[in-house]
């Protein structure tokens, strides 16, 4: 039992909130550049 208490200890103490504005910043700057090339392959055409 001692190893699960670790585990759920652990993963109490992550904090999921800035786990996830983190991923949703890193979506919104990967989506520029991404928009960019789009573009650029597809001549403009969208």
């Amino acid at each position: 039992m001692g190893i699960f208490n670790g585990i759920i200890e652990f993963l109490s103490n992550i904090n999921f909130e800035v786990i996830a504005q983190l991923t949703m910043i890193a979506m919104i700057g990967i989506a520029g550049p991404m928009i960019i090339f789009l573009l650029a392959v597809r001549r403009g055409n969208l």
